[in-house]
């Protein structure tokens, strides 16, 4: 009898230690609302939208302490529509990301797998759109990639440290193919730098092919066809040898309101350098296309409870595009609780020049299909809740 007591005792003081040195946490939120565009192909159109301010998902985080600072991580995060049960992110099973690695306090993490560019960990946080505004009033058609619309496979991460308020970082993911080591490369760097009342971040995005490595890099990509259909913007662009997003951002807080700024630029370079079949009339194009970005944001803490967001993005197209996107934004979002909240948010687009196509532009807001006029109105009333 001694002896089955010491060994239970022994065997509870192990568990007991393997629990302390590891952990898993589940997580997530469900994000789901009802929108109204005034506008789509010429109709009006009432429907349920999903993962409105932050995508709809569940994911599973782990640590293990191996001793001496070191730790191994993981996190596992699926993305899904809360209306109809489906995937998000082209049918992955693990879409919004998936990655293993080790982390050090005092020197940083390296992670593996598939993640978010450094755009997105760097200056994305600080555009509306990330913060209140919704997907809705994401750059026109996301195509700085500040509110996380492409994620990046066969990704290294490095995120360092937090050095008094500066972090940086870095991501490369491996390309290749036969005979071209280059193709479908993607690498990223990034530096944020956060002390009192002020924030200042910039950022760097290189994307080989970026209809395939970028936005054709899940279940339901295609490997031949065009996958940039989401916006007119760019979406005749999709031949483009190299995708490259410069971005800065900066947000400033005074008392309850906060001030912000984000500006980027996004070219897609060497038109007609990759092969893409059945491309529409008006996307055999040569040079480059550009656009500059620039947005003003504010928000106010009105109470505790309640927090009001105004902001303005302006998008140009210059070199072989002209588009110009005027854009404006307004929100609201009631703290039922700490985990539960209920928003509003309401987006006005106005869009001139030519498209990517060469053809009379028209106000797309993101994720909508394109208006019949130059303007465009859209509105969502929804609630979130995290676990």
């Amino acid at each position: 009898m001694k002896k089955a007591i010491f060994l239970l005792t022994a065997m509870g003081s192990f568990a007991g230690t393997a629990n302390a040195q590891s952990n898993v946490t589940l997580y997530g939120l469900v994000d789901a609302g009802f929108a109204y565009a005034n506008n789509v192909g010429a109709q009006k159109l009432y429907t349920a939208s999903s993962g409105n301010v932050q995508g709809s998902r569940w994911g599973l985080r782990g640590t293990e302490d191996l001793g001496g600072g070191l730790r191994a991580l993981f996190v596992l995060e699926n993305g899904f529509n809360p209306f109809t049960g489906r995937l998000n992110q082209g049918g992955d099973l693990f879409g919004r990301q998936v990655y293993v690695g080790l982390a050090m306090d005092k020197y940083g993490s390296i992670l593996l797998g598939r993640q978010y560019d450094s755009v997105v960990d760097y200056t994305g946080q600080l555009e509306a759109a990330s913060q209140w505004a919704s997907f809705y009033g994401g750059h026109a058609g996301d195509l700085d990639n500040m509110n996380n619309t492409n994620r990046v496979n066969n990704a290294v991460k490095y995120a360092s440290a937090n050095y008094h308020g500066l972090t940086f970082g870095g991501l490369y993911s491996l390309g290749g193919a036969a005979g071209n080591f280059n193709r479908n490369q993607i690498w990223s760097g990034g530096v944020n730098y956060s002390q009192g009342p002020l924030t200042l971040a910039a950022a760097y995005l290189n994307v080989k092919n970026p209809n395939y490595s970028f936005f054709g890099n899940n279940a339901s990509s295609s490997a031949s066809a065009t996958n940039m259909s989401g916006s007119q913007v760019y979406s005749g662009f999709a031949s483009a040898r190299t995708q490259q997003v410069i971005s800065t951002g900066a947000a400033y807080v005074l008392g309850s309101a906060t001030l912000g700024a984000t500006y980027s630029n996004t070219q897609f370079r060497g038109l007609g350098e990759t092969a893409v079949t059945g491309q529409p009339a008006g996307s055999a194009r040569s040079g480059d296309a550009k656009f500059h970005n620039v947005e003003a944001n504010f928000k106010y803490q009105v109470t505790p409870y309640l927090q009001l967001g105004a902001a303005y993005d302006y998008t140009k197209g210059y070199s072989v595009t002209s588009e110009k996107i005027h854009q404006a934004m307004l929100g609201a979002d009631y703290f039922l609780s700490k985990r539960t909240d209920l928003y509003a948010v309401g987006v006005y687009q106005h869009a001139s020049g030519k498209n990517s196509y060469g053809g009379n532009a028209t106000a797309q807001i993101t994720t909508l299909s394109p208006s019949s006029s130059q303007n465009q109105v859209a509105a969502i009333l929804g609630i979130r809740s995290k676990f």
